[in-house]
């Protein structure tokens, strides 16, 4: 039985991660102090008894000897907010760079060899080529959180360099599905429930993103783990299209059943500062390896609205 260490193990895509993990036989400790994730994320993996909780923040001690033993760590945990960089910069990056620096320095004194991080094609900035490939230069980020995790993959590269560890780096697309408490998606439904007649939509609705439902994106991580093993491993994570926002919103009202909806924009080419309007990742490493999208953009929107719609009933 596999020992894997998940940080934010009670958020979004990390509770999904564990679930998984439990599904193939893994025993799992999750480390999360609770300030965005939910620990009834956590209930049915739980219930394996494959499952302990520790509720800690990685900015402190007293967690670091948990890990001992470990065979990996996902290290999930950070502030998943990309528009909240702009006005707390100084947490943003004492949540994505000095956190990560920390669970790296404590895998080094716990001989822990194994990291699984999570990035964000917000490291690309505005990229000139699209889809974006891995190797794409220069890497200039225009938001506060895609350079946290631009830098946390730095250190990430040289802990591995220099201490015989391995990392795979997973730069994703826009995740989307049950549990998720941020987003677009979560952002409209929750306007429409407020007011089921007006829709605020930030930018000019023209931002075109590529979008992925979260257990696809699970599934590529494994699938990844299973068939790489460099000192460090970078992959692309995200379906091969897009959809603009005004798209979004129109199959949000829809699967709301909410006719007549007045949109209301909030002008410019960005919905925040940071925002990158046009984004779409290439997966061709992916595919190379083996593993191809089965879900497009369109469908992961479906799929990720009736999971919502089902946690929220």
């Amino acid at each position: 039985m596999m020992f894997s260490v998940v940080t934010g193990g009670a958020g979004f895509i990390g509770s999904h991660i564990v679930d998984a993990l439990v599904a193939q036989g893994d025993r799992v400790l999750v480390i999360d102090d609770l300030s965005t994730g939910d620990r009834t994320n956590l209930a049915a993996a739980e219930r394996s008894g494959q499952v302990e909780i520790l509720t800690a923040d990685l900015l402190a001690d007293g967690w670091q000897q948990t890990i001992a033993g470990a065979d990996r760590v996902f290290h999930i945990a950070a502030d998943p907010d990309v528009r909240g960089g702009a006005s707390s910069p100084d947490a943003m990056f004492r949540y994505s760079v000095v956190m990560t620096e920390r669970v790296l320095e404590a895998m080094r004194e716990q001989h822990v060899s194994n990291l699984i991080f999570t990035s964000t094609s917000t490291v690309y900035g505005e990229a000139t080529v699209i889809p974006t490939p891995e190797s794409y230069t220069p890497m200039e980020p225009i938001s506060v959180y895609g350079a946290g995790k631009l830098a946390s993959e730095a250190i990430i590269s040289a802990y591995c360099h220099s201490f015989q560890m391995k990392a795979w780096v997973f730069r994703f697309a826009n995740v989307i599905g049950a549990r998720s408490n941020h987003g677009i998606l979560w952002d409209f439904m929750h306007k429409l429930k407020q007011n089921p007649t007006d829709l605020e939509i930030l930018g000019d609705g023209t931002q075109t993103k590529s979008y992925i439902e979260v257990h696809a994106c699970v599934e590529a991580i494994l699938y990844v783990l299973a068939h790489t093993d460099q000192t460090v491993n970078t992959y692309n994570i995200g379906s091969e299209d897009w959809i603009d926002v005004t798209g979004i919103a129109d199959l949000v009202v829809a699967a709301m059943e909410l006719p007549g909806v007045t949109y209301h924009y909030t002008g410019g080419k960005r919905g925040w500062v940071g925002d990158v309007p046009k984004m779409q990742l290439a997966v061709d490493r992916l595919k190379t390896l083996g593993w191809t999208p089965t879900i497009n953009s369109r469908e992961s929107m479906e799929v990720a609205m009736q999971a919502m719609l089902e946690d929220q009933a």
